[in-house]
């Protein structure tokens, strides 16, 4: 977890990027298309004068987030929470349950943990004034709304791997990993402690036909399981592991861009999309500021600095940029993408006994290490 004073001292030395340059120059004032009363919310959140985040977003792609956000609502202090996606739930459930004070709003790419939460009634009802401007698929009853398009990628070292060797389907990948050369050498998600890594191979069961077939392949491989994606790609980068399954595709795809070590592959015969899902807290004690937060981070305006400085691939379609949903239909069709709604339907694993049986059937089958 990051202070408050290691959070503010990384936004302070984070220097402006062409895209934050840019939106800087706009007017700080929210978009004369609001509605006429949406002062009253600005002027509320001002007085109240805090935001507490916890996210499972590293707090260098929030930075430029809290600082263009400071630009147009200045005065309002953010303290932002950086955690791994199973350390969200956690601990906002046992502050909750002590009665004490705990997040405004929670994000995280745990979408299934974060839809828990807000069908089982953590979530305050707010009705985005963006909401008409992202798909329909990433709102919940006006509670829950997914931020980002980031896709679930293969990622692989490029100087051990030939080209040839390098995997364009599930199939593929699956068939690659038996061979001698990549036991001990293969990685994907510790399901049991990154709720994303969960939620990603439960969705991955229901979309692989032989997902049966993929476990062995990774019992033979003898997979090795971390908890986070930076991990993973480290040990990709340096050879100790070969290649990585269904790995956050957002971090990987700019790894690659400066890593010349990192290879990332979006699987043609379906790629999974994850939207990092944000809600806010029914306890919240700062509701406006949550509320422009929120506002914010589906705007036209916050989107841009998603795509262009936080590099996370924003979800809405008039964003331009690298990292954008309209970039990802372009390379791989929309055809082949498979986003996971923003709905209760991510629940059926979580139950105790569906989920207890997933990771038994993992641990026989993976026989992971």
């Amino acid at each position: 977890m990051f202070s408050k004073n290691r959070i503010a001292a990384a936004i302070g030395a984070l220097a402006a990027s062409t895209a934050l340059g840019a939106l800087a120059q706009a007017p700080a004032a929210y978009p004369s298309t609001y509605p006429a009363d949406y002062g009253k919310i600005v002027d509320a959140a001002k007085k109240e004068g805090k935001l507490v985040i916890y996210g499972a977003t590293d707090s260098k792609a929030t930075a430029p987030l809290i600082k263009d956000f400071n630009a147009l609502y200045p005065g309002i202090t953010i303290e932002y929470n950086d955690m791994n996606s199973t350390e969200v739930y956690n601990r906002y459930i046992s502050e909750v349950a002590a009665g004490g004070t705990t997040a405004d709003l929670l994000w995280s790419s745990a979408m299934d943990l974060q839809m828990r939460l807000a069908s089982d009634g953590y979530a305050l009802p707010y009705k985005s004034v963006e909401a008409s401007k992202v798909p329909g698929w990433a709102v919940w009853n006006d509670m829950a709304y997914g931020t980002t398009f980031e896709p679930a990628a293969i990622v692989y070292n490029k100087r051990l791997l030939d080209p040839k060797e390098v995997p364009a389907t599930h199939a593929d990948f699956a068939k690659l990993i038996t061979q001698e050369k990549f036991k001990d050498k293969v990685t994907t998600y510790d399901i049991e402690k990154s709720g994303v890594g969960f939620m990603f191979m439960t969705q991955d069961s229901r979309n692989y036909a032989d997902f049966a077939g993929l476990e062995n392949a990774f019992g033979a491989a003898k997979v090795r399981v971390q908890s986070s994606t930076g991990t993973m790609l480290e040990r990709i980068s340096s050879g100790e592991n070969l290649i990585g399954y269904i790995v956050l595709g957002s971090y990987a795809l700019v790894r690659a861009k400066t890593d010349p070590s990192i290879g990332v592959v979006l699987p043609k015969d379906y790629t999974l999309i994850l939207s990092r899902v944000l809600f806010i807290s029914k306890t919240s004690t700062h509701v406006n500021a949550a509320k422009l937060w929120l506002d914010y981070m589906l705007s036209q305006r916050g989107q841009t600095v998603i795509a262009n400085d936080s590099k996370l691939y924003a979800i809405r379609a008039d964003v331009k940029g690298e990292t954008t949903s309209a970039d990802l239909i372009k390379q791989i069709g929309a055809a082949n993408l498979k986003p996971m709604p923003v709905s209760p339907m991510l629940l059926q694993f979580l139950g105790p006994k569906k989920r207890l049986d997933f990771l038994k059937q993992w641990k026989e089958s993976a026989g992971k290490k």
